[in-house]
This record gives C-alpha cells, structure tokens and sequence, in this order.
C-alpha cells in the first residue's frame, strides 16, 4: 500500500495567493510603470484591504525583489535554449537576438531586472543568485569562443544600448532591433582583431550589477 504524502493545504493556498498578487503587480507596472505601483491598487486588484498584502510580503520592496527573481529565472531559462553553432558570428547574433527581444518585449521587466528605477532597491541575493546565473552562462559561453571579460562588457552595453533605443524611441517598432546583426558584426570585428583573449580578473560588481 503506497501512503500518499500529507498535503499542506495552508501552504499551497499562501503560495496561491503570493502568486496571484504578483501576477496582479506585473499587470499594474505593465500598465502604470514600475515605480508607480501602489500597494492600495494591487490590493484592490486581487480583492484584500493594503495592510493585508503584509501577511505575503513584507513590504513594497519585497514584492519587488520577488517579481525581480521570477525575472530573472524567465531570462535564465530562456538563455538555456539557445542552441550553440560552434560558429562564433552566429551564436552571438542569435544570443543578442534573443537579449534584445527579451527586454523588448516587457520593458518594465527590463528596467526591474537591468536599470535602477526603484530607488533604494536592490535585490536579496537569493533573488540575485538567478541574475548571476544568466551573467555566468553568457561568460562561459563567451570565453569558448576565445572572449574575455572586456568583450562581455562591450557586448552587454551594445545589448542594452539597443535595448534602451528602441524602448525609449520606437516602442513596437524595430528600428533598433533590425541593427542587431550589424552591431554584432562589427563587434565581431573588432574582438577578432585583438587576437587570442587576455582574460582580466572580474568580479559580478565589475562586469555590472544588472549588467
């Protein structure tokens, strides 16, 4: 006789809720921009009184550090299936592809995870871990191609670069976007003509805290 685990139904409803009021966060910030989400709001929206959110999240920044780690994790996961060529140029053209239409596509997202909007916020670093993860994969696969940390810090800024362009001048167009295969090209360049990678020490605070 197989004895099924006890369920514990208190638990599952409090993480039920957790997630129901975040979902209900990325709407408003979605709708009203990150800085602007009022904790009155959010509570009307998922049906509580405000003072009730504080039996799920300590306080404004907790909601936010959470919302940054599911970020996090959904760029982390989404790194993980980018296939590897072997062929340098199109690796990187298919990696800052997939960099770019991630932070395009939800630019609150985008600020959350790689711009400091909310004043004073910074995330735990059990939400952090996850921002590190995606960091590291990209470095890994950098240095098998022969790139250093000075590459990866020259290729993140081209990709936020971009990034920050086309939110800022042409949101839902691709004026931007369409110069990704460009810039990776002459990024590619540039990086082939200073030779074999002379890799420098580098800490995550060097490369840049959310890149």
């Amino acid at each position: 006789m197989v004895v099924q685990p006890i369920r514990d139904r208190r638990a599952e409803r409090r993480e039920a809720t957790r997630s129901e009021i975040l979902d209900a966060a990325w709407e408003l910030v979605r709708a009203e921009g990150l800085a602007g989400l009022s904790l009155r709001d959010l509570a009307r929206r998922v049906g509580m009184q405000a003072p009730s959110l504080y039996s799920y999240f300590d306080s404004k920044h907790a909601i936010y550090d959470a919302m940054f780690r599911q970020g996090a994790q959904e760029y982390a996961r989404g790194q993980a299936l980018i296939p590897e060529t072997g062929d340098g140029l199109v690796d990187l053209k298919v990696g800052l592809h997939f960099f770019v239409g991630f932070c395009t596509e939800d630019p609150a997202r985008y600020q959350l995870l790689f711009q400091r909007t909310i004043p004073g916020f910074e995330p735990s670093p059990e939400s952090y871990a996850s921002s590190v993860e995606g960091l590291e994969t990209l470095r890994a696969r950098l240095a098998g191609m022969g790139l250093d940390d000075d590459a990866l810090d020259l290729l993140t800024a081209i990709g936020t670069g971009l990034t920050d362009q086309q939110i800022s001048n042409d949101p839902g167009g691709d004026r931007w976007t369409r110069r990704v295969d460009e810039a990776i090209e002459m990024f590619f360049a540039h990086v082939s003509l200073r030779g074999p990678a002379t890799r420098r020490p580098a800490t995550i605070e060097k490369v840049g805290k959310r890149r």
